[in-house]
């Protein structure tokens, strides 16, 4: 499914399905691992909503991530997309170290905003080590923004 194909998707569901939304995602952009985190309403932690290939050993540490940890909390924080070529060997400090255990490389989370407003994160990553595209990454950016609208 193509990234418009997939915004036309989102915007017409009567209910977020983020987990269908998500793994419609990796699909268009040949990803395997995967995760959705919404804002909570009460707090500054992103909330997991949904995800794909993350060990089950992980999902206590990424079902609450607080704004400015890790790729989503900084995405979050920056409110623009942030990404690493390899997760494995990243030292920017972006990365947090539990995530090197998801066994992936290329990696990009964007910030779901609608309006300047954030409502959550989408990240998605490859198996190998690889840079998105400014055009990926604004395609990314705009399946983000269609989730927002749904939050």
């Amino acid at each position: 499914m193509k990234a418009k194909t997939l915004i036309d998707l989102i915007k017409t569901s009567p209910d977020p399905d983020w987990q269908h939304w998500l793994e419609e995602t990796l699909a268009a952009f040949d990803c395997v691992t995967g995760t959705v985190h919404v804002l909570g309403k009460e707090s500054d932690l992103l909330e997991l909503k949904a995800q794909v290939g993350i060990p089950d050993f992980l999902l206590p540490k990424m079902s609450q991530i607080p704004v400015g940890k890790g790729m989503a909390g900084i995405a979050a924080e920056r409110k623009e997309a942030v990404q690493v070529c390899n997760l494995q060997t990243d030292a920017s400090g972006v990365v947090r170290p539990g995530a090197k255990d998801t066994k992936v490389e290329g990696a990009i989370t964007a910030p779901m905003l609608l309006d300047g407003v954030l409502y959550g994160t989408l990240g998605i990553a490859k198996k190998d080590p690889y840079e998105f595209s400014d055009e990926e990454t604004h395609a990314l950016m705009q399946i983000a923004s269609a989730m927002a609208k749904a939050v």
